[in-house]
């Protein structure tokens, strides 16, 4: 229904941004990173997601597009609502956060206030899950370095690429962001950084 939202910050306050378009005000529920990236009185802009349940219809609202697929992508997962996402992703940054789920670092994501173990493992496993499901589909198409990606990262190329893939980034787009970075010489999370920055710039 809505794709973002454009106007004045009219007010903040712990996981809620109020944007003010053309005097209305959107109360978008949102993350700390998000919030960090906003200032009262100035002019923003929140990447939208609506939900809908039967008592409510809540907005929610990120400062990226690589945020707003990462929240998309939590929500999908059993037994994690809106309001665990917004904690997970507050914890941490989205590219951070999709290079835990695809290494399986578990402690990274119960850093995050009322997640637990068993929600830090359901995470990982159902996201790598349809990652590989998604992978598999790709793999008749274009691959990176002419060895694709495989379910199991095998090297950092193919771990920066499957962390971009949950960050809702397509083969294509991947390929060309990860084309003339230092692969040898830079971290896994570096890697990442700079195929961000690539992307955003593109």
């Amino acid at each position: 229904m809505f794709y973002y939202l454009s106007g004045t910050v009219a007010h903040m306050e712990p996981y809620l941004a109020v944007i003010d378009c053309g005097g209305v005000g959107y109360a978008c529920r949102t993350t700390n990173t998000t919030l960090s990236q906003l200032k009262k009185g100035e002019r923003g802009k929140l990447f939208t997601h609506l939900n809908v349940r039967e008592d409510a219809m809540e907005l929610y609202g990120f400062a990226t597009q690589e945020e707003l697929n990462l929240f998309e992508q939590l929500i999908s997962v059993s037994g994690v609502g809106p309001k665990a996402a917004l904690s997970i992703l507050s914890a941490s940054t989205p590219a951070n956060l999709a290079l835990s789920i695809i290494t399986g670092d578990e402690k990274a994501l119960t850093c995050a206030p009322g997640i637990g173990k068993k929600i830090a493992q359901r995470v990982i496993l159902e996201l790598k899950d349809k990652l590989a499901k998604g992978q598999a589909a790709a793999m008749g198409g274009e691959t990176y370095g002419g060895t694709g990606i495989t379910v199991i990262p095998e090297n950092k190329a193919s771990e920066a690429a499957a962390a971009l893939a949950v960050l809702g980034y397509s083969q294509g787009e991947i390929n060309l962001a990860l084309k003339g970075v230092d692969l040898d010489a830079l971290s896994l999370e570096d890697i990442i950084k700079q195929a961000l920055k690539k992307m955003m710039k593109g």
